[in-house]
């Protein structure tokens, strides 16, 4: 199968890096300082939402600003502790696409995105962090903001996605889905494509397009 685009997104964690290992280990110290039992914890999905919405689910409405900037504070020191690395395939496919025709989309901050990005190397010149939206994932806005800041039709964009919340986000921006099995199983995933990695995949670039290709 091959996929046709003007533009390439990306979200990051899950898609282009590995951070599980920072998340929990973070959000797990993270619960204990504000006394949340593990049963109360264990009931939100973490992955592919913004630490607002995560928190809005776990505490009062006035805690929920504090208790945002103290997981950042965490997430980003663990960067510093080596909780984060690239995903296989991750720098060969990003090296194989002009800068602008590609953008990260992430439910992080962007204080949190540009630190994992940064520690492995990834500086992408087109940036969607949390910060940026009213509504995250699995709302379209943010996929909708970058293909507005490429410049590209929505419907010319293809989406790179770990998570269903982020896989249902790009559908409803009427984009095409290309989903990864790094952190759900495969048959959890709906998208045009599923894929185990960005190892399986290969992009020709045009003139007017990207080719995304199953390497065979």
């Amino acid at each position: 199968m091959t996929l046709s685009a003007q533009a390439l997104l990306f979200d990051n964690d899950g898609t282009l890096v590995s951070s599980l290992d920072s998340v929990q280990r973070c959000w797990t110290r993270w619960a204990g300082e504000y006394g949340l039992t593990a049963a109360e914890f264990g009931r939100v999905e973490l992955h592919g939402r913004t630490a607002a919405e995560i928190v809005a689910d776990l505490l009062p409405a006035d805690a929920v600003p504090g208790a945002v900037a103290r997981v950042e504070q965490l997430e980003v020191a663990d960067v510093a502790e080596g909780g984060v690395r690239l995903l296989p395939g991750t720098r060969d496919f990003l090296d194989s696409l002009p800068a602008d025709r590609w953008a990260v989309v992430t439910s992080a901050t962007r204080r949190l995105a540009e630190a994992r990005l940064g520690a492995v190397g990834i500086r992408p010149k087109t940036l969607i962090a949390a910060d940026d939206v009213t509504r995250g994932k699995p709302d379209p806005e943010p996929y909708l903001l970058a293909a507005r800041q490429l410049g590209v039709d929505p419907a010319r964009c293809v989406v790179f996605e770990d998570a269903p919340a982020g896989l249902r986000a790009g559908r409803a921006a009427g984009m095409d889905t290309v989903a990864l099995a790094t952190t759900h199983p495969a048959h959890e995933l709906v998208a045009d494509l599923v894929v185990q990695d960005l190892s399986a995949l290969s992009a020709l670039v045009t003139d007017g397009a990207v080719e995304i290709s199953v390497r065979r």
